[in-house]
């Protein structure tokens, strides 16, 4: 049986997709449905996929239109019990998707919402990219373990959220009456912090899987780790995401580190000359916040999930020295 179906957003991956792809099938895991939803791509990407992958479902998009929208179209067309999202510039080790999968067959209970491979980056493969997501009280989201060595994360564990780069998520919990779809306001950045975020407020969990492993390009749609479109994109939705996702109590808790946080930022950015990016993109964020198409994503605060609450504004404060590890 069909546990997976591979969901890969492409847009100009021209220099990937093929790599990526026969990574997969010469995977311990024959069995495994691909979708690759396409964003206008203009490179040629599309069309190799469909002339070399026959065996691939192509959805075809005639604009670009964002990575949580494309993904949520592999999703939607999707069957099996659980949907990986994979990113088109990456290469997958023979077991990644099995040992995905095997975190979430032994968890009986169905709590586990996500797990997160470990993504090692493909040029410098002493180095890791990715090993879990985290999110503390200064608005800040930040990959565990960028740049240390992969062999420091050989143990499985939880944390705030999965990598959407390369995730295991269970499909039935992606139902628009529980955790729900990828948020398409976000098109791009935070969107996968969002979602793992949501999740814990309906007492989730995401785990990282050790043995799970993925080799990432990075920043092969945006060009760079920093510029100036990913800048305001990724700052916009650094508020947008408190916004959704803090009940007013919890905000002004927050407000002393998320202030803290954002000045820190646009220093950092000030520094990199992209300090109006960030700012703007911030100024963006509070209008899309206060928008009707935000004000319909805002999370609703239920007292059943209380507990869920304090234990992820816990997990905020303790994130904070995260950063220094």
């Amino acid at each position: 049986m069909v546990k997976s179906t591979i969901v890969i957003p492409n847009y100009n991956g021209i220099r990937y997709i093929q790599a990526c792809l026969e990574s997969l099938y010469g995977g311990t895991t024959k069995e495994i449905e691909v979708i690759v939803v396409d964003n206008a791509s203009t490179d040629g990407s599309m069309e190799l996929v469909r002339d070399r992958f026959p065996q691939v479902r192509l959805i075809v998009n005639q604009e670009n239109t964002g990575f949580s929208y494309a993904v949520n179209q592999g999703i939607q067309a999707s069957t099996t019990p659980y949907v990986i999202l994979l990113n088109n510039d990456t290469q997958a080790e023979l077991s990644f998707v099995h040992e995905l999968e095997k975190v979430m067959d032994n968890d009986r209970g169905k709590r586990i919402f996500s797990a997160g491979a470990k993504l090692v980056s493909l040029y410098d493969k002493d180095k890791t990219d990715d090993a879990g997501d985290y999110y503390c009280a200064l608005g800040w989201a930040f990959a565990r373990g960028k740049g240390k060595p992969p062999e420091n994360y050989d143990q499985d564990c939880d944390i705030f959220a999965s990598c959407a780069g390369a995730a295991i998520y269970r499909r039935e919990l992606l139902d628009e009456n529980k955790v729900g779809l990828f948020d398409v306001e976000h098109f791009a950045y935070f969107e996968d912090t969002d979602i793992g975020y949501r999740a814990k407020i309906h007492g989730y969990r995401n785990r990282f899987v050790a043995n799970s492993i993925v080799y990432h390009a990075g920043s092969a749609a945006s060009g760079s780790r920093y510029n100036a479109f990913k800048t305001a994109l990724a700052s916009r939705n650094s508020i947008y995401i408190i916004y959704k996702n803090m009940p007013f109590l919890q905000m002004i808790i927050n407000l002393p580190f998320l202030l803290a946080g954002f000045l820190i930022k646009t220093l950092f950015f000030m520094k990199k000359g992209m300090g109006k990016d960030y700012v703007s993109g911030l100024i963006k964020g509070i209008k899309l916040s206060a928008s009707p198409a935000g004000r319909r994503h805002k999370q609703k605060f239920h007292v059943r999930n209380i507990k869920n609450y304090i234990l992820i504004q816990l997990l905020l404060w303790r994130n904070m020295l995260r950063i220094l590890e």
